[in-house]
């Protein structure tokens, strides 16, 4: 996903910084080009071999090394970095950044990128709480740089409170939203729908399907890191919600009809790529439904129709997109569905077919049109989601 870009990654003297070693690795296995800049003090607490094992580069340091190409080092990094990312950023450094002070190799280099700039404090509770800190870290979100609330938690020097670096992940999607696309969706507003949803039996049962919501995920996510402001309506899932993104959480079908009906109206963008249940119980009990000697029968009635709704009310404009899981007769039950709704698009996928479906990281899909049938090969969810975005986006 980082592919051709370059990202700076300043460590400064904090005991943090061996997380940083681990945002690295992240960096580098999405495809960036890493540039570690150590300060002084940074190396006490870690080696520069470490970044250099990682990114099988030189770890810069001093803003006088002679032992590179001529050039002047710290203008020709910045020049070609895409993203720059300092964590942890101790509050010496955060002073430095917000007075425009430049006296190491990480400070001018920083000074002299004109590309998005991340800060990720990293102290002790009383040092991060300090108003001289906080003034600091808020002249350089008036410069346009975007700071990482640090995490709460035990310090290592034995406080307990806000201060910690935020997991290497988290920092990850940070990078990503910096400079992995294009913000070709800005001003866009999205709503998205994923997960299964979950329809009451009794107090101890429910009936539900197999959906994980990665699909769904994938899509938010990316249409966030594309400039999106995105509302990702989902049914119950194990899956950490995407950074970036107003996450609303439901659980049955009738939850979701409300969640969607509310906010349909607003959005440019609708991508229904929830497993709504087709049934519920008609009726549910408020106590533990005991077993019998008998078989147990369960009348069931629809649920709302989520995607017919949406197709029925679509304002000019709006760009309508449903998804299709089936078992056979793929295509002629996608494209009867896509008439049906109403549907601008519908992405359909056939359960059977190796690598797609539920419970996977990939998925396998054809992207219909009124116009257009185009099957993609075997892909991440985070591809399939990015060319499901390029179609949209060619067409509104």
């Amino acid at each position: 996903m980082l592919k051709g870009k370059t990202v700076i990654l300043g460590v400064t003297g904090g005991i943090a910084a061996y997380k940083s070693a681990w945002l690295t690795s992240l960096l580098v296995k999405a495809g960036a080009d890493v540039q570690v800049i150590m300060t002084e003090h940074a190396r006490e607490f870690i080696a520069p071999l470490t970044f250099e094992a990682l990114t099988n580069q030189r770890c810069h340091t001093d803003t006088f090394d002679r032992n590179h190409e001529y050039s002047t080092e710290h203008v020709s990094l910045a020049s070609r970095a895409d993203a720059v990312i300092i964590a942890p950023a101790t509050a010496n450094v955060i002073a430095k950044l917000a007075c425009g002070i430049a006296d190491d190799m990480l400070t001018t280099t920083v000074l002299a990128c004109d590309c998005p700039k991340i800060v990720v404090p990293a102290m002790n509770t009383r040092m991060y709480e300090n108003p001289v800190t906080q003034d600091n870290l808020e002249k350089l979100r008036k410069y346009g740089v975007t700071v990482v609330e640090p995490a709460a938690g035990r310090l290592a020097c034995g406080d307990v409170g806000k201060g910690k670096m935020p997991e290497p992940d988290v920092l990850f999607q940070y990078v990503l939203m910096a400079c992995a696309f294009e913000k070709d969706m800005a001003g866009k507003k999205v709503l998205v729908t994923a997960g299964p949803t979950q329809e009451r039996i009794d107090p101890v049962r429910y009936i539900t399907n197999h959906s994980t919501g990665r699909m769904g995920y994938s899509i938010a996510k990316i249409c966030a890191l594309r400039g999106a402001e995105v509302t990702l309506v989902t049914g119950q899932t194990a899956l950490e919600p995407p950074l970036f993104v107003d996450v609303v959480p439901v659980v049955s079908a009738r939850d979701m009809y409300e969640a969607v009906v509310e906010r349909s109206v607003e959005m440019d963008v609708i991508i229904k790529a929830a497993a709504v249940a087709d049934y519920r119980p008609a009726v549910t009990s408020d106590e533990k439904i005991k077993k019998s000697d008998g078989d147990m029968a369960i009348d069931m009635e629809r649920t709302d129709d989520i995607l017919g709704y949406l197709g029925s009310c679509k304002k000019p404009g709006q760009f309508l997109c449903g998804f299709s899981m089936e078992t056979q007769n793929m295509l002629e039950n996608s494209r009867a569905k896509l008439r049906k709704k109403n549907l601008d698009m519908i992405v359909a996928n056939n359960l059977k077919v190796k690598g797609a479906g539920f419970g996977t990281d990939t998925n396998v899909v054809t992207i219909i049109t009124a116009d257009m049938e185009k099957e993609l090969e075997l892909m991440s969810k985070d591809e399939v989601a990015a060319r499901l975005l390029d179609e949209i986006l060619a067409r509104i």
